[in-house]
């Protein structure tokens, strides 16, 4: 981030989804989980342009299917429920999201088609909904403005979390101030392309749907879609943007300061939350950042990165704290993108550990100390190409089986 990208805008400590303009929130109890806030609730005061991007998973939960529908109409608002994942719940599934809809539309006296649902939590449950119809009704009227509402909603959509996730800034223009905030949850089965994950965004610019699309689906790319904590990919993964206006004279159109800002900003708040999911990933003790420098294109370089981050045999040894880069050349060689093996060099931290495809003599003992640190920098040069990729992913450990082998319970 350069100096004059710093002085465009401000994050907003402490701040989440109802700092963007003409937005309000809630999060309730319903008793899908115990004792726990489950439905939230997200409401524009003006129509607003959305954008989307769902999950690469074949089996795809109703709520996904209801979005991708309700995707290119004016949008009011969203409802997400968590503690239930509503897939593979087959045509029941669906009438429930589409009844999830029409009651958030009724209780907002909105037009069903411009209300979003979405869902996470255990998969082949069908949705209680003797508790989500007045859960829904609650958060209605439990809709506001400020820290408190913007913490709530964050708290609702938690399932295995456990942070809240949730930002906001205030961008700099010559014509006046906008925002952009967001608020996400994931933690377990978080691989790209999207993981189990949700990430709702907010902002009070006017845009074009098809620009918002494209600068959207740009973000989720060099974020969402650039971490893993287990290589799971889930049914439900869903990141949603709405952008509403409310800021008044502020128009994103391509190659103004305006379209500059707005885009750099919405690149950093969607690459924030994609850290903070890593960062609560389920039983980590390490969080590992990947760079992988001359590849012959981006597409190729995220390919490897994820074939790396989400090797067992990679992630045990992180775990372990031992440089086995073996385990990381052995991975990069069967992602499927073409390479030569012997130009490869590998670094862990400041310490090179290969070169052109073979060992380089490296202390083991300052290695350990490395990687006795939380935060790991793995840097990867192909020298095969112009592109530079960088993914975030965890280590793997007997914390994370512990977590997921009694999930449902």
């Amino acid at each position: 981030m350069d100096s004059k990208e710093k002085e465009s805008w401000i994050k907003l400590e402490g701040r989440g989804i109802t700092a963007a303009g003409g937005f309000k929130a809630s999060g309730v109890v319903a008793g899908l989980k115990k004792g726990k806030k489950d439905i939230a609730l997200i409401y524009s005061e003006k129509e607003a342009a959305a954008a989307g991007v769902f999950t690469s998973n074949l089996v795809q939960a109703a709520p996904v299917y209801l979005c991708r529908e309700h995707l290119e109409n004016p949008v009011r608002a969203v409802v997400i429920n968590s503690g239930n994942a509503n897939a593979c719940t087959g045509e029941q599934g669906r009438l429930d999201a589409r009844e999830m809809s029409l009651k958030a539309a009724e209780a907002l006296s909105l037009d069903a088609g411009s209300v979003m649902v979405s869902s996470t939590g255990v998969i082949g449950v069908p949705l209680p909904m003797d508790k989500i119809r007045p859960g829904i009704d609650a958060a209605a009227a439990a809709l506001g403005k400020g820290a408190q509402a913007d913490t709530d909603a964050a708290e609702a959509i938690m399932t295995t979390d456990t942070v809240v996730k949730q930002t906001a800034y205030r961008g700099r223009t010559s014509r006046g101030d906008f925002h952009l905030a967001g608020i996400a949850k994931g933690s377990g089965m978080i691989c790209p392309n999207m993981a189990t994950m949700l990430a709702f965004l907010v902002t009070d610019v006017k845009i074009e749907r098809a620009l918002l699309q494209e600068l959207f689906s740009e973000a989720c790319d060099k974020s969402f879609n650039a971490i893993t904590v287990d290589g799971d990919t889930s049914t439900n993964d869903t990141a949603l943007i709405m952008a509403n206006g409310a800021a008044g004279d502020i128009e994103i159109v391509p190659g103004s300061e305006d379209y500059f800002i707005f885009r750099q900003m919405l690149n950093e708040i969607c690459r924030e939350l994609a850290l903070m999911i890593v960062e609560d990933g389920e039983g980590l003790t390490k969080l590992i950042t990947l760079k992988i420098k001359g590849s012959p294109d981006e597409a190729g370089g995220r390919v490897m990165a994820r074939s790396i981050l989400n090797s067992p045999l990679v992630k045990t040894a992180f775990y372990g704290e031992d440089a086995n880069w073996g385990r990381i050349i052995a991975a990069l060689g069967y992602a499927g993108v073409a390479f030569n093996p012997e130009l490869v060099d590998i670094y862990i931290g400041p310490y090179q550990v290969a070169a052109n495809g073979g060992a380089v003599p490296f202390s083991e003992v300052e290695m350990k100390k490395i990687l006795q640190n939380r935060y790991v920098t793995v840097v990867i040069d192909l020298k095969n190409g112009p592109s530079e990729v960088t993914a975030w992913g965890t280590d793997m450990s007997h914390e994370y089986i512990n977590i997921n082998s009694d999930y449902r319970s």
